[in-house]
């Protein structure tokens, strides 16, 4: 018995001092990565800026829900929806999207700048995030990283225009 009474003790304080460290990490946090195309900008503006295809390239969602002409929500496999709003559109060169729910532990807004490089493009990706929860926060930080989520996206999108891999 005394045994498990250690066990719950050392568990409790792990989860603590996760809550503690969590508590003293920045609510706010910025990525960035940068990946080319072999494809020009207009191209590559067509595939980032239209939702209703975004399952064709995007292996993750599960679903992809057009509500107007500048938000829609993505479902994933795991049944985790996130509604987005588009608040900038400059074609063929910037995007910025928000993430529009406030009952996630997380939020923020993400900025794709596309320049024209040799006979392709660059798109940069900068995320501009805030993580609600301590916990979450710990997690994303120690756990998962940042830079996630912008890997696996531009990776999906370079399976889509570059069949050799990202440069």
């Amino acid at each position: 018995m005394r045994w498990i009474f250690i066990i719950l003790g050392v568990l409790a304080l792990l989860v603590a001092l996760v809550c503690v460290i969590g508590a003293l990490l920045p609510r706010h946090h910025t990525a960035t990565r940068s990946a080319y195309f072999k494809a020009k900008p207009e191209a590559v503006w067509a595939v980032i800026s239209d939702p209703a295809h975004f399952k064709e390239w995007r292996p993750e969602l599960k679903d992809v829900q057009v509500l107007d002409d500048k938000s829609w929500r993505e479902v994933d496999w795991h049944g985790q929806a996130i509604t987005f709003e588009a608040i900038e559109r400059i074609p063929p060169r910037r995007l910025v999207t928000r993430i529009t729910d406030r009952n996630l532990p997380f939020g923020g807004t993400w900025t794709q700048e596309i320049v024209p490089d040799d006979e392709g493009s660059r798109l940069t990706v900068t995320e501009d995030g805030e993580i609600y929860n301590v916990v979450f926060r710990f997690v994303a930080r120690f756990i998962l990283g940042y830079y996630g989520t912008i890997d696996t996206y531009l990776h999906n999108l370079g399976r889509r225009f570059n069949p050799n891999g990202l440069k």
